[in-house]
C-alpha cells in the first residue's frame, strides 16, 4: 500500500522535526480513520457494561490496546475477575513482545526514554509502518511521534465519544467496518513481501493460528501464529545474507 505523500524539506538541508513529525502523521492518516467506527463500537460497548465516559477513557489512555481492550470488555463483569482479564490480555499481547525486539536495533537515534515511551505506544500498524520506513530510511524519535500520537490521540477520543454516540453506529461488520484494521495491516504486510521466504512465514504462521484457535479456544492462537512465523523465519534465514542499510539506525 503506497504511503500518502508527505511534506519534503527542501533539497539541500536536513529535514527538521516539524518535517519528520509531519511525514509520520501522514503515514498513519489512513488507520487513524480507520480506526472511527472501531473505537466508537468500543466506547458503546463499554457504556453497555455499565463503564462510565471517564473510566473508558482512562482505560484506553493507560492500555491503547484495541484487541486486549476488546477481550476485556467481554469478560467484564462485576465483581471484575482480574486475574482472568490480565492474563486474557497479556495472551493479547504477548506479540508486542515480539515487535519490540524486531524494532529495538532500530531505535539508535532514540534515548532511553524516548526508546520506552516509544514502545509503550506500540500497535499493529504502528509497528508495520516503522518497520517499512526503517528499510529506507533511519527512524527518529520525531518521525515515530507524528506516527504514534494521533492514532492514541485518537483512540482515546473516539473511545470517549463512543460512550455518548456509539449505540447509534450499530454493528460495524454490517457495512464491513470491523474488516478496516485488518485489510490496512494485510496490504502493510504484504509490503514486506521478499519471495518465498515471507510465503513460507505467513503460511507457517496462519496455519499455526488457525489450528490453535480451532482446537485450543481463547487468545492463544496469537501467541502460537507469532511462534510458528518466528520459528520458520529462522529456518529459513540466509545466515550469509548481509543486513540492510535500512535496518540499522
Amino acid at each position: 500500500m503506497p504511503e500518502p505523500s508527505a511534506p519534503r524539506p527542501s533539497p539541500g538541508r536536513p529535514p527538521s522535526l516539524r518535517d519528520e513529525f509531519a511525514a509520520g502523521a501522514v503515514a498513519i492518516a489512513p488507520v487513524v480513520v480507520a480506526c472511527l467506527p472501531i473505537g466508537l463500537l468500543f466506547g458503546a460497548l463499554a457504556a453497555q457494561k455499565g463503564l462510565s465516559t471517564l473510566e473508558t477513557t482512562l482505560m484506553s489512555a493507560a492500555v491503547f490496546a484495541g484487541g486486549a481492550q476488546f477481550v476485556a470488555i467481554e469478560i467484564w463483569q462485576s465483581p471484575t475477575p482480574w486475574i482472568v482479564l490480565t492474563i486474557s490480555a497479556l495472551l493479547v499481547n504477548i506479540r508486542h513482545v515480539l515487535m519490540g525486539a524486531s524494532l529495538a536495533p532500530k531505535t539508535g537515534r532514540f534515548s532511553t526514554f524516548q526508546r520506552l515511551l516509544a514502545f509503550a505506544l506500540l500497535a499493529d500498524e504502528i509497528w508495520a509502518l516503522a518497520e517499512r520506513r526503517a528499510q529506507t530510511a533511519p527512524l527518529t524519535p520525531a518521525w515515530f511521534a507524528g506516527l504514534a500520537l494521533p492514532l492514541y490521540l485518537a483512540w482515546i477520543s473516539l473511545s470517549a465519544a463512543g460512550t455518548i454516540v456509539g449505540a447509534a453506529l450499530g454493528d460495524p461488520a454490517r457495512l464491513g467496518f470491523d474488516f478496516a484494521f485488518p485489510a490496512i495491516f494485510i496490504a502493510l504486510i504484504m509490503s514486506f513481501w521478499k519471495g518465498p521466504r515471507t510465503g513460507a512465514v505467513l503460511v507457517a504462521s496462519g496455519l499455526a493460528a488457525v489450528a490453535v484457535h480451532q482446537f485450543v479456544g481463547g487468545a492463544w492462537y496469537i501467541a502460537a501464529g507469532a511462534l510458528a512465523g518466528v520459528a520458520t523465519a529462522a529456518i529459513t534465514a540466509d545466515v550469509n545474507a548481509p543486513a540492510t542499510e535500512g535496518n540499522t539506525a
